[in-house]
């Protein structure tokens, strides 16, 4: 349920996004315009920016989740086969986890990969401030 969360989580900042950028898009008053080409590229770079690095963090999450849950399945089903041959010590480190240790680690690494959404955001928040006037008129024919 972890990477359900964080990709929700990855949705809500390309959302906020959109709608920082939305606020800031003026459509032309009575033939002047100004909403700059500058200011329209910035917002594209944003936009992009957090969406490339929402999609980078969900591969990372989704990747590292899926490695994860097959590590953790496969230690508890190795932990039971050597438990069904008769060893009970400490044999490859194994002193009776239940696989918390790696489960936490993989968690980690998830947070982690999360974080690249977020630094995604501050990017785009960051381009987004960027502003140029223009106090340009425009009649149709230029």
């Amino acid at each position: 349920i972890i990477p359900v969360v964080m990709a929700g989580v990855l949705g809500i900042y390309g959302l906020i996004v959109a709608v920082i950028l939305n606020g800031k898009i003026t459509p032309p008053d009575y033939g002047t315009v100004s909403y700059s080409q500058f200011n329209g590229f910035a917002h594209l770079a944003a936009g992009l920016c957090c969406g490339f690095a929402s999609l980078a963090s969900g591969l990372a999450i989704g990747i590292s989740a899926d490695a994860g849950t097959r590590a953790v399945g496969a230690q508890s089903a190795m932990a039971a086969s050597w438990k069904k041959m008769g060893f009970t010590g400490d044999a490859g480190g194994q002193s009776g986890g239940s696989g918390d240790a790696l489960f936490v680690g993989t968690v980690l690494i998830q947070v982690f990969a999360g974080n690249l959404g977020l630094y995604g955001l501050i990017s785009a928040l960051i381009l987004s401030q960027m502003d140029s006037g223009c106090d340009g008129y425009y009649n149709g024919n230029n």
